[in-house]
């Protein structure tokens, strides 16, 4: 798993990707092997557009591995939620990926930004 060094990165491109939460934990964000990059979440926002509260999950998946960032966390009807923010980002090696999931269909929108690094 190689991934460049930050100190002499040639280009960084910005991205944001938005999409609906589904019931089963999917990936919303994947670094694939031998890349040659690293993707640095910057910010992942959620919010409850239902009028039934909801619970997100976010897991960090290496080698068939899930990690939990956040375990059915309480997302109320119509408000929104912080997941990532600038002091909580991390970075997506070779392999990584990001994956989402909510407790009720069609509750929970997400809004993801990061960079591509190389």
């Amino acid at each position: 798993m190689a991934a460049p060094n930050l100190i002499g990165i040639t280009t960084a491109v910005g991205r944001t990707n938005a999409d609906w939460c589904t019931t089963s934990l999917t990936t919303i964000l994947e670094n694939i092997l031998a890349s040659g990059t690293a993707i640095r979440i910057n910010s992942l926002f959620v919010t409850n557009v239902d009028l039934n509260n909801a619970n997100i999950n976010l897991e960090f998946y290496r080698n068939a591995i899930g990690f939990f960032i956040i375990k059915n966390s309480l997302v109320p009807s119509g408000t929104s939620s912080v997941l990532m923010g600038k002091d909580t980002g991390i970075y997506l090696e070779e392999g990584d990926s990001l994956r989402i999931s909510a407790s009720v269909a069609n509750a929970l929108q997400y809004v993801i930004s990061y960079e591509i690094i190389s």
